[in-house]
């Protein structure tokens, strides 16, 4: 496995990393083909937006190098970059002045079953709920533990994918993916202002649904509009789309606006 740890090829990370403490930091998740990052502009964009909420330094040129170089030594893969806000001493309180540390991880291809995309997959239904936290909402941020609680509530391969709602059960995300409804040829997605990843695949998503005409609607979105859906489908910046066939008790065909945007996320992928 490729692995670098502020520019040098390493694989060991000091005990007084923040990101280890606290979970100080942000990561991104970028695919990689034939050396290129695949949404790379949409990445830059979230990860900025990320620190600068946050306020941890990152050199944004410096970063850029490093992931390119990597994706070059890594050809074909999957490219994950963590910045935390770097080293300190016991206690919450940090140095504003520390400059951010930077590990990148590389590893082969994601190896998804094909039949998740042609055919669709079925969603888990996980009891873990979100917290309502909006100064985070929206950030790809290193505390992670809701999604682990998540993930953990299945082990049948029947599930490709876990469906979860925030505390007061509204519809927000899939445990690594972003949730998307067709409703007589409408867009629909959650409003990720409380809670939630907003993910690379889904802004380039939203961009390119308005290019093409397509209504969209960013709102609170609840089971009973899952019932009331046409098409169902999510989707990330690894994999691009997934049709959702089946949740509970609900079935839906892969409806032609799923096929159509997965044939435009596939192309977005293929750098």
């Amino acid at each position: 496995m490729l692995s670098w740890v502020d520019g040098v090829a390493a694989d060991t990370l000091g005990v007084k990393s923040r990101g280890l403490a606290y979970g100080d930091g942000v990561f991104e998740t970028i695919a990689v083909k034939a050396g290129q990052l695949s949404l790379w502009a949409r990445h830059l964009q979230r990860l900025l937006e990320g620190c600068k909420r946050l306020a941890i330094n990152l050199d944004a040129v410096l970063v850029e190098a490093e992931l390119q170089a990597c994706a070059r030594q890594l050809g074909d893969g999957v490219l994950k970059l963590i910045v935390t806000r770097g080293d300190s001493q016991r206690g919450y309180a940090a140095d504003p002045l520390a400059p951010a540390r930077r590990l990148i991880q590389g590893n082969p291809p994601a190896a998804y079953p094909a039949a998740h995309g042609e055919q669709g997959v079925r969603l888990f239904e996980c009891a873990t709920r979100l917290a309502e936290q909006p100064l985070l909402a929206g950030l790809k941020h290193l505390n992670r533990l809701e999604q682990v609680l998540a993930r953990a509530e299945w082990n049948s391969p029947e599930f490709a994918e876990g469906l979860m709602r925030d505390v007061s059960g509204r519809l927000v995300e899939g445990v690594f993916s972003n949730l998307f409804l067709v409703r007589e040829g409408q867009l629909l997605t959650p409003d990720l202002s409380r809670c939630g990843v907003a993910g690379v695949m889904r802004a380039e998503l939203l961009a390119q649904a308005a290019t093409l005409g397509v209504s969209v609607q960013v709102r609170d979105l609840w089971l009973d509009d899952l019932q009331q859906a046409d098409e169902v489908f999510i989707c990330n910046s690894v994999y691009g789309i997934w049709p959702v066939r089946a949740f509970a008790s609900l079935n839906w065909p892969p409806g032609p606006l799923t096929r159509k945007l997965q044939s435009l996320a596939r192309a977005l992928l293929d750098v």
